[in-house]
């Protein structure tokens, strides 16, 4: 793509935004629809045809893709605001699709994926947006802003808990009390983490993250 020539940026932070790089036509974004396209068109085979085999297919791909549009927007140094916004939308379509074809096959599920859901489609977009507040290029680098809610939804073990716990929790155990503890578990640290996001002071302008004394990483 014509766009993805080198560009120069007003600091060399890969954490903090910049406004030089924001646009919408990329590889790293171009990935994270035919991804997404993928999973969904996937998963909703899966549910017209009650296979839990293309539901899985569908998840996978989800994931894949998903590790591998923000790899490749590391290496090609096209962190963006943008594609950071359209990978947190695409994650909730494919995990729409893919949750909704596990319920028209085990409707007893429905509690567990119901609280699951209102975690990931209402409070976890709130704190994945969060960023936006601050001159950082996606929630991968929140830690900036606050060290306790990036380790709690965006370090690695908190991201494989987020999405993969839950999720392989449900296929393998189909235990809907125990999938529910899990669910409900994993909404008390997001609430927690909003609670936390909402006490958070307001940043000052900066074009980059770490002129800011107040983003320094707290332990």
């Amino acid at each position: 793509m014509q766009h993805d020539r080198p560009v120069p940026v007003s600091c060399n932070h890969p954490e903090c935004t910049h406004a030089e790089l924001e646009r919408f036509v990329t590889w790293p974004n171009a990935v994270t629809g035919v991804r997404t396209g993928t999973s969904v068109v996937l998963s909703v085979l899966g549910t017209a045809s009650s296979s839990v085999i293309l539901l899985v297919a569908g998840l996978a791909v989800y994931w894949v893709g998903d590790v591998a549009d923000g790899a490749l927007a590391r290496a090609m140094r096209r962190e963006t605001r943008i594609g950071a916004t359209l990978d947190i939308a695409c994650d909730r379509a494919c995990a729409i699709a893919f949750y909704l074809g596990v319920l028209w096959i085990q409707p007893e599920l429905l509690a567990p994926v119901a609280v699951y859901l209102l975690n990931f489609l209402v409070v976890d977009l709130i704190l994945s947006l969060a960023f936006l507040r601050w001159p950082i290029s996606s929630p991968n680098y929140f830690y900036l802003a606050d060290w306790r809610i990036w380790f709690w939804n965006w370090s690695k073990p908190a991201k494989a808990a987020n999405s993969a716990l839950f999720a392989l929790a449900l296929l393998w155990l189909q235990q809907p009390l125990v999938t529910l503890a899990i669910a409900l578990t994993l909404l008390l640290i997001k609430i927690g983490s909003l609670i936390r996001l909402a006490l958070l002071p307001v940043p000052p302008p900066a074009d980059c993250a770490f002129e800011l004394k107040n983003l320094s990483v707290r332990v």
